[in-house]
């Protein structure tokens, strides 16, 4: 699970991911709050770039999840990076 802030550099989170789907064909990452929202989309799409380059198509499946943040109950958007499963 990659966790994203506001602060984090797409660049390389995109690394992160395309590593962790070249290496296990799939990859989450967890963002609470718009900024970080906006850097983990950024991140996928420049991730999905360099993964084009391998011959993989990227998807991704967003979703809630309810995490503990210093006591605290919030509410972060979850995304399931996989490669395209094609028939």
């Amino acid at each position: 699970m990659l966790k994203v802030a506001a602060n984090s550099n797409p660049h390389s989170v995109a690394g992160a991911i395309a590593g962790s789907v070249r290496e296990s064909q799939r990859a989450e990452i967890q963002a609470i709050g718009a900024g970080a929202v906006n850097q983990a989309i950024k991140a996928v799409a420049i991730a999905r770039n360099f993964l084009q380059n391998d011959g993989i198509d990227l998807v991704c499946v967003p979703g809630f999840a309810q995490v503990e943040v210093e006591g605290e109950q919030k509410t972060a958007i979850r995304l399931v990076l996989e490669p395209r499963k094609t028939a």
